[in-house]
């Protein structure tokens, strides 16, 4: 973009009165067209009658703003019969050659500039790795990404690991991801921890919420991260695995698009408030017999009738 640059006492010369208002509004549109276009000061004919009339155009030719075809100026170049040029506009105004110039070096300075900076990009992934020059492509955005907006919810502290010690604070070491070089092997069957490692199983404490959302007919993966293990886990420990498998099931059924990942239902299961402690539906309470918990209807009448009967000394004696 180029500029059309007017002296700032411009408004009070003498040629400047002389040509009237109307005739110094062509003049400036005309200048901004020759400075856009790089005309060096010549206006087409067709570019005065376009943003003005004949007689302003006439009115800056006598008021010596304007020169018409075969001047006298020896400062001005000759324009064509029926185009004006601009008196002393390359005296004010860079010429067409000097403006193509400054563009062609500041086109180069930005082309430098961008590849310094993809230069420095690469050598911040990895400043070792001689493939690091290679764009980077992704071809399958990561499940993070594809998770619905509504589902980013804050993740509460209580599974955070703000209310008990961390499972990786060495409170309970068979439940470490690292496995320990001086204890002998294990079998593959008998392996009771989770697997955090690239293609992770589900673990063995999370199996029972595999099970339950596979036979309620949500199945995705369950490839997480070992971080996301850990939040899984916290989260059914404090969250009945009905609850889960109910909010799930729901999730499932209002998503555009298939969820593939148990990744999806984190955010969601993570809001859910925890069942409180010795319920029946909480993680940690025992199961109640039904016939303990709530009495048939003949067992409650057969014991009001065996008490009203040890009341009642009348019906004792028959």
């Amino acid at each position: 973009m180029t500029w059309f640059k007017v002296d700032d006492t411009f408004y009070g010369h003498p040629k400047t009165l002389k040509a009237g208002n109307a005739a110094v509004g062509l003049w400036v549109k005309a200048g901004a067209y020759a400075a856009q276009h790089l005309t060096e000061g010549t206006v087409p004919g067709v570019v005065a009658q376009l943003y003005g009339t004949a007689p302003q155009a006439r009115k800056l030719v006598a008021a010596g703003l304007w020169h018409a075809h075969g001047h006298s100026c020896d400062r001005c170049a000759q324009p064509a019969p029926g185009d004006y040029v601009m008196h002393d506009f390359l005296i004010y105004n860079p010429t067409r050659a000097r403006v193509e110039d400054e563009r062609a070096r500041s086109a180069e300075r930005q082309q430098r500039a961008r590849e310094r900076a993809a230069e420095q990009r690469n050598q911040e992934r990895n400043p070792l790795d001689p493939s690091a020059n290679r764009e980077r492509i992704d071809d399958d955005p990561s499940p993070e990404n594809r998770e619905p907006s509504a589902n980013q919810i804050e993740f509460p502290e209580d599974i955070a690991g703000q209310g008990d010690p961390s499972q990786r604070d060495g409170m309970d070491p068979s439940r470490s991801p690292r496995p320990d070089p001086s204890r002998p092997a294990v079998p593959p069957t008998e392996v009771q921890q989770a697997s955090y490692g690239p293609t992770p199983a589900v673990p063995v404490n999370l199996r029972p919420l595999c099970d339950a959302l596979t036979a309620a007919g949500v199945v995705v993966e369950w490839s997480l991260a070992e971080a996301e293990w850990f939040r899984l886990e916290a989260i059914v420990k404090r969250t009945a695995v009905p609850a889960l498998v109910d909010h799930a099931r729901e999730q499932w059924r209002r998503a555009r698009s298939r969820p593939r990942s148990v990744r999806y239902f984190l955010p969601g299961w993570t809001a859910l408030p925890p069942v409180p402690t010795g319920t029946p539906t909480s993680p940690d309470a025992d199961v109640i017999p039904l016939d303990a918990a709530r009495p048939g209807r003949v067992q409650r009448a057969a014991d009001l009738f065996r008490t009203a009967a040890l009341d009642d000394p009348k019906e004792s004696a028959q």
